[in-house]
């Protein structure tokens, strides 16, 4: 099953290389791309990077990708090396919003081509700007945890690194979501910046103050599986278990999902989204006009549907 739809996927992928104009009007040979990842200690955006390698190989250019290690000041310290280079574009998933405006308009004044992927940066000149649908994930993994409790409960939030669009759309998008359930009550919404280890922590903290919470939503997977592990056995799909719904999609996440431990998943498509950042920042630095705003879609993950996403 993992094997076909990794030759499903490759065929997608080069499918969409041969739809578009990328391959086909101007050779691509010596395209010289920057491409800076948030954190590479964290598995959805290693299939980000993962996806913008493919793309870069299959284009015939040369990637040269960064580990922000979730530092801004190091992304921008990033950013201002690919414009001293005169990279021909740069790709940045924003360790957060802001804080990178400087070194944005820096490239964008010496005419390289900006790609934001996955966040959005706070910058006028951003070329473009390519995310998940993150306000519609968020009412999704609503919809999905008042589903799983029946409508009714009290439910607490784990959010992710403030300053992110990710984790401010997400949680938007929860809020209005859950609204329409007046049965279920948000007792608490507390930050645990993308991090299993701070998800856990923050967890067992809310747990002492919450005991009689039904149902948890992580802006990640990482916090979703770490609430999982202070929930222990209390983690769940059966009746009187706690119902755990992530963000993302990674392949830990969708084993915890078929595993029943966590009840569900909004899942992305990273190696989409890295893809089509590489192809994007190619027709940019060509002088292609390309769309400002770019929202790839998501779809819920249960332990019904589990099988058809990636674990690899």
């Amino acid at each position: 099953m993992m094997r076909s739809l990794a030759v499903t996927l490759a065929g997608v992928l080069i499918g969409l290389a041969a739809c578009g104009s990328t391959g086909a009007e101007k050779p691509t040979e010596g395209l010289e791309l920057g491409l800076t990842v948030s954190t590479q200690n964290n598995p959805y955006f290693l299939q980000f990077r993962d996806g913008a390698e493919a793309a870069a190989e299959n284009f015939g250019v040369r990637l040269n990708v960064a580990d922000a290690a979730n530092d801004p000041a190091k992304q921008a310290s990033q950013i201002r090396d690919f414009t001293s280079r005169h990279l021909d574009a740069i790709i940045i998933n924003p360790v957060a919003s802001d804080g990178l405006i400087q070194a944005v308009n820096a490239a964008t004044q010496a005419h390289i081509p900006v790609i934001a992927a996955d966040r959005s940066i706070a910058a006028d000149d951003v070329t473009q700007t390519i995310t998940s649908d993150n306000l519609a994930g968020g009412k999704l993994g609503a919809q999905e945890l008042a589903r799983q409790i029946g409508g009714k409960g009290k439910v607490v939030t784990l959010q992710g690194t403030a300053g992110t669009s990710a984790a401010r759309e997400r949680g938007e998008g929860f809020l209005k979501g859950i609204a329409a359930y007046p049965k279920i009550e948000v007792v608490a919404r507390e930050r645990a910046d993308f991090s299993r280890a701070r998800g856990q922590e923050v967890m067992a903290k809310l747990l002492r103050k919450h005991p009689d919470i039904t149902g948890v939503f992580a802006h990640n997977d990482e916090m979703a599986l770490g609430a999982v592990q202070a929930l222990g056995p209390r983690a769940g799909t059966k009746a009187g278990q706690v119902k755990v719904v992530g963000f993302d999609g990674t392949p830990q996440g969708i084993k915890a999902v078929r595993a029943g431990t966590m009840a569900a998943t909004v899942a992305q498509q990273p190696r989409l989204l890295g893809w089509n950042a590489v192809d994007n920042a190619i027709k940019a630095a060509r002088g292609q006009t390309v769309a400002r705003s770019v929202a790839v879609p998501v779809k819920v993950a249960t332990k019904e549907n589990a099988n058809e996403f990636w674990t690899f």
